[in-house]
């Protein structure tokens, strides 16, 4: 079996540093490995209008500004698929299949959903698009027969509720799709990036974002800003590490060569630690130390962007034929889907005959 993966993200803003340490430097690694057959990056317009359906100029102007995100993190379209969501109508046609398999009361259990909805506080005005937002990504995952979905771990119910689609699919109907299987990334701190004011999740909609196309003066300002250890309020008071958001930041991007080149007093991260955590450390040399690392790690993103932006009909170009591409696979499975489902009429040459010799007395 071929090993492919299908990925993606909401065109609802620019990237952020969350997104990149949840998945998209994975991507680029897993591009680069040799491993995989396929690689299928989606920018899920639809799935952004679900919630935006009153605003879609907003998402339309985001197609570009994600693609750019892509391309200067280091995605190659030789290598692999960069696709947009709406330009491949089959995807419509298997959700809708799918929400026949699928209960209300099961949607309403799924915790991804159950967080969304709350945190948007849709209340009594839950738009049903939103609503089936994880039947539509299952639609997604299979529809380009995807093996491998490497996601943050706020996304493994939705893989979980697609994984049971395709359970149901294949029992009820014969095998007929793939079943995916998540990948996580393997350093803890990636797994879920907190933003910048502490709180549990980085979100555009929070505005505690690291952006990947800010400036290195934009990013230095907003660390300067990052929530610590309210309680290390003198230098010599010893710190905590849990819950600081400078050193979760600190364990999921620094390496062995940031302190050799901006922090040599320390030989790594577990020494810098130790010296927070017993007292002598203050937290703006700690930031000073951060902004260098995430200046290092982004500034090759930045330089990448700026060619980008020099031709974007050229971008533009990218996304139209990774649409194509995208459609003719998934005109594949939805083909399969229907033949298993018995909704192929006009294909089906036994059908015709059969009910051809039934009138023909």
């Amino acid at each position: 079996m071929s090993k492919i993966i299908l990925t993606g993200d909401r065109p609802t803003g620019r990237l952020h540093i969350g997104h990149y340490v949840g998945s998209l430097r994975r991507r680029v690694e897993l591009q680069n490995s040799g491993e995989y057959d396929k690689i299928f990056i989606m920018i899920a317009d639809a799935q952004a209008l679900t919630d935006n359906a009153e605003n879609p100029e907003k998402v339309r102007q985001n197609i570009v500004e994600v693609a750019l995100d892509y391309l200067s993190a280091g995605l190659d379209p030789d290598k692999i698929t960069i696709l947009i969501q709406s330009m491949v109508p089959e995807l419509t046609e298997l959700t809708f299949y799918y929400m026949n398999l699928v209960t209300v009361s099961r949607v309403q259990r799924n915790p991804t959903i159950k967080s969304e909805l709350q945190m948007r506080g849709f209340g009594d005005s839950i738009p049903v698009g939103f609503f089936t937002y994880p039947i539509s990504q299952a639609a997604d995952i299979t529809a380009f027969k995807a093996t491998t979905v490497p996601v943050g771990e706020d996304q493994m119910p939705m893989l979980e509720q697609c994984q049971e689609i395709v359970h149901k699919f294949n029992s009820v109907y014969g095998d007929t799709l793939v079943e995916p299987k998540i990948l996580l990334p393997e350093n803890q701190a990636c797994l879920r990036l907190p933003g910048t004011d502490g709180k549990a999740k980085m979100s555009k909609s929070l505005g505690n974002c690291i952006f990947l196309a800010d400036t290195a003066d934009e990013t230095k300002t907003k660390v300067m800003s990052m929530y610590t250890d309210p309680n290390h309020i003198n230098v010599n008071d010893p710190g905590q590490i849990e819950g600081n958001t400078v050193f979760t930041y600190l364990d999921a991007f620094s390496r062995p060569e940031h302190f050799e080149a901006f922090n040599p007093g320390y030989a790594n991260l577990e020494e810098m630690k130790d010296h927070y955590k017993r007292g002598g450390l203050g937290d703006v040399k700690c930031k000073k130390f951060l902004i260098n690392v995430l200046n290092a790690e982004l500034e090759p993103i930045r330089a990448r962007r700026k060619e980008w932006e020099k031709d974007i009909p050229g971008v533009y170009e990218i996304l139209k034929k990774g649409s194509a591409i995208a459609e003719a696979e998934a005109a594949d499975t939805l083909a399969r889907v229907r033949r298993a489902m018995k909704i192929n009429y006009f294909e089906d040459g036994a059908l015709i005959k059969e009910q051809a010799e039934k009138y023909k007395n």
